[in-house]
This record gives structure tokens, sequence and C-alpha cells, in this order.
């Protein structure tokens, strides 16, 4: 087994300012803590973020929401080729086929990391190619079990994460370009109820920033409403430090919605970030207080949710993970691929890695491991962007086989 050496994982070698733009976009769009790294750090006090997002009062002011992906849309990149390479153990390789289903019982609604490259703090709602990239890259095989709506929101960009980040954002302008993100997300979900729902069930499903609006989204639209969690199927809150009260399953970000557990559980979370080895100190992800609170507890007696989805009762469990065969536009330029010299636009490597959800500490993580059997030359996944965040870049798609399968599971528990 070798590690992977190809340029869709050494972004270290790639240059220092290919890795600053990369770590402060997946900092920032998910913890807004300071990032470290290789300069010196110019990150403002945790406090002025902190009450930045605690300020910022969410708005509906964009009525006519862009959908990204929508069923019947053209050119929907959620409905994308899904024909697999798959490369076993011994290198030989077999061909899978997969396809949207025709008329699947549940909807899910996707809301997308940090992406934009655009100059401004925050992204218009123009579709550039980052955002169908990364809809391809993590929501599109979902569509073999429901059917796909993805908003585009005016998420903070790059730049606009650089300039919070260095203290060049004041408070109040932080605090508008989060309201100015999460408004366009309540607004897309007011929009999807009132003209797609029709009292469907629905999974919710992000990752790094897009994990921060929809938190808040179950935070205040779900959680204390029981007609509200009467369609939730589940919640898929991947790289987020999503919080539960020490020892159990929720008091944390949500009173009322529970860790998933089993795979027809329903109405619960999944969340979890992973990890090569187990988190450094200063780690962004795995220990709670790291990210935006808000007005919620900052970490005392708080932990990190961790659930295994290659083995959702708990324990070790094999996963099932899914690269695209090409390099992603963006950020994501930087996430593990598989083989530039597949001919599919997906690749597998079934029986490469195993996890289990570990803790240490006051950190909880999603422990992956190679399975380092001799003579397996298929490439293993780096923690690119060092260990400080872990596998951030592949949390979704070093799971996604499992992912989608859970989600078939529970939309079956939920239909029955």
């Amino acid at each position: 087994m070798r590690h992977w050496s190809s340029p869709h994982l050494t972004a270290r070698r790639q240059g220092a300012l290919l890795i600053a733009g990369i770590a402060l976009a997946v900092c920032a769009s998910i913890s807004l803590v300071d990032c470290g790294g290789e300069g010196e750090s110019t990150t403002p006090e945790p406090s002025a973020t902190t009450a930045a997002l605690a300020s910022a009062a969410p708005t509906t002011e964009t009525s006519n929401t862009v959908w990204l992906c929508r069923p019947g849309l053209a050119d929907n990149p959620c409905e994308s080729d899904m024909t697999t390479t798959v490369i076993s153990p011994d290198g030989t390789s077999t061909t899978e086929q997969a396809s949207p289903a025709k008329d699947p019982p549940i909807d899910c609604f996707y809301v997308y990391p940090t992406v934009s490259g655009q100059t401004t703090t925050n992204a218009d709602l123009n579709v550039d190619p980052a955002q169908t990239a990364v809809a391809i890259l993590q929501a599109s095989r979902f569509s073999q079990v429901c059917r796909v709506y993805a908003p585009m929101y005016r998420q903070i960009t790059v730049v606009g994460i650089r300039a919070l980040l260095s203290g060049a954002l004041p408070g109040g302008e932080a605090a508008a370009s989060i309201t100015t993100a999460y408004g366009d997300v309540l607004s897309a979900w007011q929009d999807y109820l009132a003209h797609y729902n029709n009292g469907r069930g629905v999974v919710l499903i992000s990752h790094s920033q897009g994990t921060l609006m929809l938190r808040r989204l179950l935070i205040s639209e779900f959680d204390p409403r029981p007609e509200m969690r009467s369609l939730l199927v589940s919640a898929l809150l991947i790289g987020g430090n999503v919080t539960v009260a020490k020892g159990k399953d929720v008091g944390g970000d949500f009173q009322n919605i529970p860790a998933c557990r089993s795979a027809d559980q329903t109405g619960c979370v999944v969340a979890y970030s992973t990890f090569l080895e187990p988190p450094p100190a200063d780690t962004l992800f795995g220990k709670a207080g790291r990210g935006i609170r808000g007005s919620l507890d900052t970490g005392t007696g708080m932990a990190v949710l961790c659930v295994n989805p290659a083995s959702i009762t708990g324990g070790t469990g094999p996963l099932k993970p899914y690269f695209p065969s090409t390099m992603s536009p963006g950020l994501f330029k930087a996430t593990a691929t598989g083989s530039p010299s597949a001919s599919t636009p997906w690749i597998t490597y079934p029986g490469l890695y195993t996890d289990h959800c570990e803790s240490s500490g006051d950190a909880n993580w999603l422990q992956v491991d190679a399975t380092n059997v001799a003579g397996d030359e298929r490439p293993v996944v780096s923690q690119a962007l060092g260990p400080t965040w872990g596998l951030h870049l592949v949390d979704v798609n070093i799971a996604l086989g499992n992912l989608v399968e859970l989600v078939a599971s529970q939309a079956a528990a939920f239909t029955e």
C-alpha cells in the first residue's frame, strides 16, 4: 500500500499561497477559529466572531431561489453520471453502474461548503464551476435514494473568510455577511416547503460552511417545532462540530433531535469529522467550543458528536469511499479524487478503509484506518492540510457509499 503523492493530495507542495487560501476557507467555513498554520495568526479574538454570529439576525430578503440542483432542472449536477471504476486490492478493476431513482420516496436538501472564489465578501447567486463541481462531488450520489434540492446562497467567499480572520472585516460587517448567507438558506428552505415538499420526508445534508447554515436552520426551524421534526428523515451535518451534552445524544445544539444510533432510526443526526490520527491539541475539529457558537454554550459540559456512518450502532465498520476521478476546480482541487487514469467519472476502493468513533481527552472524532493488506497498492488518502485539519477535505467522500446506504435505510423506515 502506498500513500498518495498525486497533486490532488499534496497541496502543501503546491506552494504556500494555495495552502493559505484553502486553509482559510476550510477553517473559517466551519469554525471561524484561529487556524494557526505556517504564518503568524491574525485571527481576531474568538469573542468577536462569536458576537458576530450572536447578533446576526436571519433575513429572507432573497425571494426567488436560484437552484443549483432541483428535479427537472436542465444540466442538473445532482443527477450526473455515477458510473464507477471499482479497484480491488489485487489491482483488478470492474465497472459499477448507478443512476438516479425514478420515483424516490423522500427528498434531500443539500447546502454546500465554502467553494466560492469570487472577490467579494459574500458570493453572488451565479452558478460558477466550483458550485457545480462540489454538488457532483458531495450530493449527486444521493440522487439514487432521494430527490436532491440544493440552493445557491451568498456564502462567505474565500476572500471574505480571509478578511474576517485577519480582522479586516469589522464585527458588524462580519455579522451582516453571516446573516446574508443564512438568510438565503432559510429563504430557500421556505421556498422548498411552500412549492416542492408536499409533506414528503426530507434529509438535510451539509459539509463545512454548509453545516454552519443547516445547524442553525435545525436549531431555529426544527428543534422547537414538532410539526417540522415530523418531516425530518435525518440530518447529515458533516465536518461541523455539532455538540451534545457529554454522555448524551442530545442537549447541546439540539434538545429534541438525537444522534442516529440505528439504520432505521429517523428524525436524528449524523455528525463527524475524520482523522487518520488523534487530533492535536490545536485541532479545528472534534472539540466543543471551537466553532462559532453564537449564544450557545461554548464548550462547558458539551462534547462534539461522532456518529459512525459505516457502523451506525457503534464499533468498527468498513468504509465505502467514492471519489471523482478528475480534479475538481476551486477549493476541493486538493481533495482525494482517485486514479487520474480511470475512464469513469467515479472511482472506489472497497476494503481499503475501516473507521470507528474514538475519544481522547476532550476530543471526539471518526478515526479512519487503512487496512494494510499485503500487496495492496491502491493509493491511500493523506491529511493534505496537516493534522490540525485531519481529513476535512474528504469527510463526505471517504464514507459516501455508507451515507447513501444509510439514507436508503432511513427512507424505508420513514415511509413504512
